[in-house]
């Protein structure tokens, strides 16, 4: 027989077969927690700090630190409402318009302050970028918070 080779079909072989593959609990890692806690806090704090060393009026001091504390809020509301959605739970209509509603409010006031404000335009740009830091891991907390809830009324 002239060279003849015996081909046999390649085994089909995944990556994961090299490792045994673990269930997906949606369990956050504990860095990713930290990471969220670490920049929840930078960002408040950071924003805080600049109010109390900002050369303004008690009276723009206290909107600023309100529209944070309600930005904070708003979005862990929404990402609440969502969440609950995704997941069956009953949310009504009007909350979860309201909790976007309010979401946005927060942040075009910060906007409309900001742009009407009497600051330096970094003093400005450090206002808006520690606001959305903090939304932003407020939303990461919020989530790591209700998936490690979860796994834990799950296991018991």
């Amino acid at each position: 027989m002239e060279n003849q080779m015996n081909i046999m079909p390649a085994k089909k072989t995944n990556k994961t077969d090299a490792k045994t593959q673990q269930p997906f609990t949606c369990k956050p890692t504990p860095a990713f927690v930290s990471a969220s806690w670490s920049a929840l806090f930078i960002g408040m704090i950071s924003y805080c700090i600049g109010l109390w060393n900002a050369t303004m009026e008690l009276n723009e001091k206290g909107y600023y630190f309100t529209i944070l504390l309600f930005g904070l809020f708003a979005v862990i509301s929404v990402q609440k409402s969502v969440r609950d959605r995704a997941e069956g739970v009953a949310v009504t209509d009007i909350y979860y318009g309201i909790s976007w509603f309010v979401t946005i409010a927060a942040i075009l006031l910060l906007i409309i302050g900001l742009w009407n404000a009497t600051l330096d335009l970094s003093e400005k740009g450090f206002y808006g970028m520690s606001f959305a830091l903090s939304l932003f891991a407020a939303i990461a907390v919020q989530k790591n918070t209700r998936d490690l809830k979860w796994l834990d009324n799950r296991d018991n």
